[in-house]
């Protein structure tokens, strides 16, 4: 069964950020060598962070071209945060950058998408548009922005850490209302 997402983040702005922490599914398991041909060890965890956009990813347009690039940057930078703080502490990790689906830190093997990642953990639909895949969150509809990491580390580890990673950006725990 889908698990629901683990962490719900609001950031400065008031954009809320869902994230998941799921094992691996199987296709990554499967594939291990060609999307993370440089790990000796089976990722234990995939993290799947979704942000919501301010607009509509449906669009064509310089808008919705200028806020993909935003929130893979706030990824990127995020991303790499985390996954640095795990492996200071031991743990292997990996992000994908969201445009083109490569690891950004390892060697390039086969892509990775995160609609289809978001689809696999979450059970979230995934809808062809226009040559391309467009997730539609439950709540967000299409104004979400998928990114996926992977790593060795426990589960515990990965929250502790997302919850300091988070503080140095002024995220807050979002409560349900």
């Amino acid at each position: 069964m889908p698990s629901l997402p683990n962490i719900k983040l609001q950031t400065r702005s008031g954009r809320e950020i869902e994230i998941a922490i799921a094992p691996p599914h199987q296709f990554v398991l499967d594939r291990q060598q060609q999307l993370l041909p440089d790990w000796k060890v089976e990722p234990a965890y995939m993290i799947l962070l979704l942000q919501q956009s301010s607009i509509s990813l449906k669009v064509i347009s310089p808008e919705a071209d200028r806020e993909k690039n935003l929130l893979r940057a706030k990824f990127i930078y995020w991303g790499r945060a985390l996954i640095f703080a795990l492996q200071d502490r031991g743990y292997q990790g990996e992000l994908f950058d969201p445009r083109t689906g490569c690891p950004l830190f390892g060697r390039q093997g086969i892509n990775l998408d995160d609609n289809a990642v978001a689809k696999a953990l979450l059970n979230y639909p995934v809808v062809s548009y226009r040559q391309c895949s467009l997730l539609i969150h439950p709540t967000w509809g299409d104004r979400v922005y998928p990114s996926t990491m992977v790593t060795s580390a426990p589960q515990e580890i990965i929250k502790l850490t997302i919850k300091q990673i988070s503080a140095t950006q002024k995220w807050t725990t979002k409560v349900s209302s």
